[in-house]
């Protein structure tokens, strides 16, 4: 099972943070983690109790993750892992067909949220020149589609974000831009409808998928910033 380790954890309460979350109890871990269904989240803290950590947050919010960070580099600690994968996709359609506020509403949980928990976890792992961070991106943030326009702006910064804060961070230290590849969740149907569901579930993916991402601080393998290093299909969202 390997040494027990923290990890961060945003978008918790569905699709492949659910699903992950999971897989990371499982295998022995502490996880602190986040999602805007305060619900949902009570129903988290029922399932997994202390060690684990299950806060409201709108990560878009930079008050509320200050706020969330104090608390659980307090109560539970450095985190190890540092996983952003909270995200929303806008409605199918042309880019001038998409409203304003939800274009900002976009670009604000899928950029501004993620340097946010950058912002509030990462100076306490640099000072311990320790941990990772992973930040979900999509095959969409290495190509387009037409209906998706919104969304790919989103997830091409977050792969050009991610290379640079990895040439910021100390030596011992590594940051991956992860495509998760095409795994039949809601925000997939959000684009693809019911064909959504011919692809791979979260729980399946999940297994394979913190595997990976927990060799990336259980070994001592070099992370290459400028790999890919897909867990599922390289080429889609």
């Amino acid at each position: 099972m390997g040494t027990p380790r923290i990890v961060v954890l945003t978008g918790v309460t569905r699709g492949l943070g659910r699903a992950m979350l999971k897989e990371l109890v499982a295998a022995g871990h502490a996880v602190a983690g986040c999602g805007r269904n305060a619900g949902h989240i009570e129903t988290l803290r029922r399932e997994y109790p202390a060690p684990h950590r299950f806060a409201s947050v709108d990560v878009s919010d930079d008050v509320q993750v200050s706020n969330w960070a104090v608390h659980i580099l307090n109560i539970v600690g450095i985190p190890d892992l540092l996983i952003n994968n909270a995200a929303v996709v806008n409605t199918n359609s042309p880019l001038w067909e998409i409203q304003a506020s939800e274009f900002d509403g976009l670009t604000s949980v899928n950029i501004n949220g993620v340097a946010n928990v950058i912002r509030h976890f990462v100076p306490a792992m640099v000072k311990v020149n320790r941990g990772v961070i992973v930040n979900f991106s999509s095959g969409w943030g290495r190509s387009t589609s037409a209906g998706v326009a919104a969304y790919c702006a989103t997830k091409w910064v977050i792969e050009g974000l991610t290379k640079a804060l990895a040439q910021d961070l100390p030596k011992g230290m590594a940051a991956v831009p992860l495509n998760p590849g095409i795994i039949d969740t809601d925000m997939l149907r959000t684009s693809f409808g019911n064909a959504a569901g011919t692809y791979e579930s979260p729980e399946r993916w999940a297994v394979r998928a913190v595997r990976k991402i927990l060799a990336l601080i259980l070994s001592s393998v070099q992370v290459e910033t400028n790999n890919p290093w897909p867990c599922g299909q390289a080429a889609q969202p």
